[in-house]
C-alpha cells in the first residue's frame, strides 16, 4: 500500500464520492437545544470538524422516535420537527468540502430509567449491567404494529434528512440499539417472523433499509452501522455479520461501518466483557479484515484508531474507509495533520476503572467535555479528570431531563405517557 491511498477518493455505489478515506465517526454529542433540535453549539462543532480535513462526517445519534431517547439531550427528527436547524447543521458540516451523513437510530431497550416515554425491545429482556441494571428502564416486547411504525419512522427521518441537505444517512444497527437488539439471539427470543433464524432477526433492519430507499433519491447515500460481533458469548458474531452484509448487498447500500459491543459489553470503548478485542488501537481490525475478504460492499472500520500508521494498516486489510470518533474529538484537524506529516495533538487517556459500566460512562463524558471546549472556541485538552467530566455530564443530564419531560408532554400523538421512572421499573 502507498501512503497516498489514505487521501485518495472513494466512489460510492450510489455515485457520490468522498474526497479521502478518513471519516469522523458518530459520537453521542448530547447537544440538543430547545424542542430537541440541533443547538447552535452543535452546528459550530460540525463547522470545526468540517474544516479538519476528513472526507466524511457522520453525526451522532439522531432519534427517529421522540419518545425513545437514550438520554434527554438527544436530537429528534420526525414529521413534527422544523428543518431549519437541521439545514444549518448540514451546511456547516459541508462548508469545507466534507460530505455529511446523519446517523439515525432507535435505542430500543437502552433507555435510562429516569426518562419518560417508551422502552421497547424485540423481547422483554432487560439490559444486564449487574448492580447498574436499574439505571435502565424495563423493556416490553414490541407489537407488530409498533414494529411497522418503527420502519416508517426510520424512512421519514431519512427523507427529511435529505430535504435538509444531508448527503446520506447511516442506519444504526450496532452497539445494542434497537436494530442490533433484533439481530441478537441473546435479546431477541421471539417466535414470530421477527425472531428465530438470522433471516428473521435481520428482517427489521432489511425492511428499514428498503423503506428508506423508496423515499430518498438514488444518489442519496444509505449506510448501515453493524457490529462485527457483540462480544457476548452466544451473541451476534462475525459469521452472522458476514451473512447480514450479504443480505444488505442487493438493497443499494453504499457502505457498512463495522464496530462492536453494546452497553453490556462496551467493546467500542475497548472494554469487552469476554476479553477479546484487547488491542489499544483498531479494536476490531482482525474481524474487519476477515469480513473485508468476502464483503460485496465497501466497509468502514471504527474503534480506537489514533495514528496514521494504524489507519494505513486498516486500509491495507481491505477496509475502504477509516472511522475515528474520540481521536477527532480530541484533535479536530487530525486529517489535515496527517496530510502534513503530523500526528494527534491531544490523546485522551483510557479510563481503566475496574467498574466497566462507570468507566464507559466516564469515557463518553470525557469526549463530550472536549466537544464542549471546541464549541467555546477552546482547544481540547488531555488534562481533564474523568470524575470531573462525569459529574459535569450528569448535572447537564439532570437539567436537560426537566426540559425534555416538559417538551414531550406537549407533543402530539404520543404512544405512551410515563411521567416518572417509577412506573417503568
Amino acid at each position: 500500500m502507498t501512503s497516498t491511498e489514505l487521501f485518495s477518493p472513494l466512489v460510492l455505489p450510489s455515485g457520490g464520492a468522498l474526497h479521502n478515506r478518513i471519516a469522523k465517526a458518530a459520537m453521542e454529542e448530547g447537544m440538543a437545544g430547545s424542542s430537541q433540535l440541533p443547538a447552535e453549539r452543535l452546528i459550530s462543532l460540525y463547522r470545526r470538524w468540517g474544516a479538519g480535513g476528513a472526507g466524511l462526517l457522520i453525526t451522532g445519534n439522531v432519534m427517529v422516535h421522540a419518545e425513545a431517547l437514550t438520554g434527554p439531550r438527544g436530537v429528534v427528527l420526525d414529521e413534527h420537527a422544523p428543518l431549519e436547524q437541521f439545514s444549518r447543521w448540514a451546511q456547516a458540516g459541508k462548508a469545507d468540502g466534507a460530505a455529511i451523513w446523519m446517523q439515525i437510530s432507535h435505542p430500543g431497550r437502552q433507555v435510562q430509567a429516569a426518562m419518560p416515554g417508551v422502552v421497547w425491545g424485540p423481547s422483554a429482556v432487560a439490559v444486564d449491567l449487574g448492580r447498574h441494571s436499574k439505571r435502565f428502564g424495563r423493556p416490553v416486547a414490541m407489537t407488530e404494529e409498533q414494529i411497522r411504525a418503527t420502519v416508517e419512522r426510520f424512512a421519514t427521518t431519512a427523507q427529511l434528512a435529505e430535504q435538509a441537505g444531508f448527503d446520506g444517512v447511516e442506519v444504526h444497527a450496532a452497539h445494542g440499539y434497537l436494530l442490533s437488539q433484533f439481530l441478537s439471539p441473546l435479546v431477541n427470543n421471539r417466535s414470530d417472523e421477527w425472531g428465530g433464524s438470522l433471516e428473521n432477526r435481520a428482517r427489521l433492519l432489511l425492511d428499514v433499509v428498503r423503506a428508506i430507499r423508496t423515499v430518498v433519491s438514488s444518489s442519496f447515500a444509505v449506510a448501515v452501522k453493524l457490529n462485527s460481533a457483540d462480544f457476548q458469548r452466544g451473541g451476534f458474531d462475525v459469521d452472522d455479520a458476514a451473512r447480514v452484509i450479504a443480505m444488505l448487498d442487493p438493497l443499494d447500500v453504499d457502505l457498512v461501518e463495522l464496530s462492536g459491543g453494546s452497553y453490556e459489553s462496551p467493546a467500542m470503548a475497548g472494554r469487552p466483557t469476554d476479553g477479546r478485542s484487547a488491542a489499544r488501537e483498531a479494536y476490531f481490525l482482525e474481524l474487519a479484515g476477515d469480513l473485508a475478504r468476502t464483503s460485496p460492499l465497501p466497509l468502514m472500520l471504527t474503534g480506537g484508531i489514533v495514528r496514521r500508521e494504524t489507519a494505513e494498516a486498516v486500509l491495507a486489510s481491505g477496509v475502504a474507509l477509516v472511522g475515528m470518533g474520540t481521536a477527532i474529538a480530541a484533535t479536530p484537524d487530525l486529517a489535515n495533520r496527517w496530510r502534513n506529516g503530523l500526528e494527534a495533538a491531544v490523546r485522551l487517556k483510557p479510563v481503566t476503572w475496574s467498574d466497566k459500566t462507570l468507566a464507559s460512562a466516564a469515557s463518553m463524558a470525557l469526549v463530550r467535555h472536549q466537544m464542549r471546549r471546541i464549541t467555546r472556541g477552546k482547544n481540547p485538552t488531555g488534562r481533564t479528570h474523568p470524575v470531573h467530566a462525569l459529574v459535569c455530564d450528569q448535572r447537564a443530564q439532570r437539567r436537560a431531563l426537566r426540559r425534555y419531560r416538559e417538551w414531550l408532554q406537549k407533543r402530539p400523538h404520543l404512544d405512551h405517557r410515563l411521567p416518572t421512572s417509577e412506573t417503568r421499573r
